[in-house]
């Protein structure tokens, strides 16, 4: 029949819930009922009694795909029309928003923590092609029936969970990116723009964590392409040359989908990803760190250092909540993460340029004595403790935020204990540097300290300015003006843009008037 009469199989992109409800209030509510119990206000006068799409038992034995078929068919010898005048989009959509009404929320909820969770499940309903052909009892056959009904509950309210697991993300990411040109082609520049950045932030942003722990290079040459593309729309290139950058995106992606697929992942990659995040995401906020004890104890404020570690052990408590919201109640955006990222690091930026100008102002001993005798007291008063904290806090949280959705990637491929592995190897790498600086500055000339932690600071200060700006521009809050010769060293927070070599100038220009200031001051 299929052969015969050609139906679509799966909805060529994430259905419209919103879209879903409209048209069920509209059509369907009158004679199933606006909770779909099958007891709208013309129900009564029906000859064949309508469907309650709340009897579970019943769906149990239906997928979505045989709602589709309904609603595009009808049904003979009842009051059921056919709706196939609707658009596919809609009688997907539709058939999406009847088939959720038989799994109640707080299984959805359940469903969504497994997801989460168990890696397996995503081998079991790999695509919306067989989501929509999945019939929940024969599901059940293989992993329960309350699993089954949680899954479901899940999966049919949020099919974009589907598409968004490895490589699936990337259809959303070419459907939208095809949409976005479209748009430009059809004279509509600030949505073309909208739709670009969505392509960004809902459909790679969420495969991002796990293709940088396969392939680094590669996540970065996407995200500098990607950004390419938004700058192209902003300076309005020509339609033509903006299909040739969606076209070198397309093999980019085929590229990335081969690194995401399910068997390129193996323990000794899992052990590295896991060790290469954290300490790549925890040394800059471990030197910060590290840099406010020793100047704590160079200054024998002892007091004020609970106030330190109040906000370094706060930032990793507020972390672990962050996962468990995360994983149990909501998912955190691409844009969430990019804002976070975003301005924790250009509040660090801004904080560590005036740490690092008055540390290099005290290099000199005499200048340092004379600080202690006459201002130290009122330096680290309250105030000054609960800033301690709030920086504490800050530039500890936006790496834990970061790592997070890392590991949380990394998760969901299972292979737990090669993560756990990886984590601990870079805890104690991490706990290594930590007590190798504290101890080397103990015994450092307080001169050289404030010498070698101004310069800390203030390559700190310009690397932050770069990653800060950068997050920005990825949220669409800065706008993007590629430079052809500036290579990307994201390490050091240098970007091939104009505002993020621009932000990391100014850093350099205040940096260096500060110094001259200080030295002229001494002379």
């Amino acid at each position: 029949m299929l052969a015969a009469y050609p139906v679509p199989l799966a909805p060529n992109k994430v259905p419209d819930f919103a879209r879903g409800a409209t048209l069920f209030s509209q059509n369907c509510a009158a004679c199933h009922g606006e909770a779909g119990d099958g007891h709208g206000p013309e129900a009564a006068k029906l000859g064949t009694p309508p469907i309650a799409f709340t009897d579970v038992e019943r769906a149990r034995q239906r997928s979505v795909f045989a709602l589709y078929q309904v609603i595009t068919q009808g049904l003979d010898g009842t009051a059921m029309p056919s709706f196939d005048s609707l658009p596919t989009d809609d009688r997907w959509a539709l058939a999406f928003y009847a088939g959720r009404f038989s799994f109640p929320d707080p299984a959805a909820a359940e469903g969504g923590r497994l997801w989460g969770q168990d890696a397996s499940l995503h081998r079991l309903v790999p695509d919306l092609k067989t989501l929509v052909g999945t019939i929940p009892a024969a599901l059940a056959s293989k992993i329960g029936q309350d699993k089954a009904d949680a899954l479901m509950a899940y999966l049919r309210r949020h099919p974009d969970a589907v598409m968004l697991q490895q490589g699936g993300a990337l259809s959303l990411v070419r459907g939208r990116l095809a949409e976005s040109l479209a748009a430009y082609r059809a004279g509509d520049r600030q949505h073309a723009g909208d739709l670009a950045l969505s392509a960004y932030l809902d459909g790679f942003e969420p495969v991002e964590p796990t293709l940088g722990t396969r392939d680094r290079p590669l996540m970065e040459r996407i995200e500098g392409a990607m950004g390419d593309y938004r700058a192209a729309i902003q300076s309005g290139e020509s339609a033509d040359a903006l299909a040739g950058r969606v076209q070198v995106l397309d093999n980019l992606f085929d590229d990335a989908e081969a690194s995401l697929s399910l068997d390129s992942a193996s323990d000794l990659s899992t052990f590295l990803g896991a060790a290469t995040i954290l300490l790549r995401e925890g040394l800059e906020a471990l030197l910060i760190v590290v840099a406010m004890i020793a100047f704590l104890r160079k200054a024998e404020r002892m007091e004020v250092m609970p106030y330190v570690h109040a906000g370094w052990v706060g930032a990793l408590v507020a972390g672990f909540l962050t996962w468990v919201v995360a994983t149990w109640v909501i998912g955190i955006s691409g844009a969430s993460r990019e804002l976070t990222e975003g301005f924790g690091s250009v509040f660090a930026a801004v904080v560590l340029l005036s740490v690092g100008i008055w540390m290099h102002g005290k290099a000199q001993a005499d200048q340092w004595q004379r600080y202690i005798r006459e201002k130290v007291a009122k330096a680290l008063s309250g105030g000054s403790a609960w800033f301690l904290f709030l920086l504490a806090f800050i530039v500890v949280y936006r790496e834990v935020f970061e790592t997070i959705l890392f590991y949380a990637a990394l998760w969901t491929q299972g292979n737990g204990g090669m993560i756990l592995a990886g984590a601990l190897s870079a805890c104690a790498a991490l706990a290594l540097v930590a007590w190798a600086m504290l101890r080397y500055s103990r015994r450092l000339p307080i001169g050289k300290f404030f010498t070698y932690s101004s310069w800390l600071m203030a390559v700190l200060t310009v690397v932050l300015a770069g990653k800060g700006i950068a997050a920005l521009q990825e949220a669409g809050i800065v706008s993007i003006a590629p430079l052809r010769l500036v290579p990307r060293i994201s390490l050091v927070g240098l970007f091939p843009t104009t505002q993020t070599v621009a932000a990391q100038v100014l850093m350099i220009a205040a940096l260096a008037i500060g110094f001259a200031l200080n030295r002229r001051k001494v002379a």
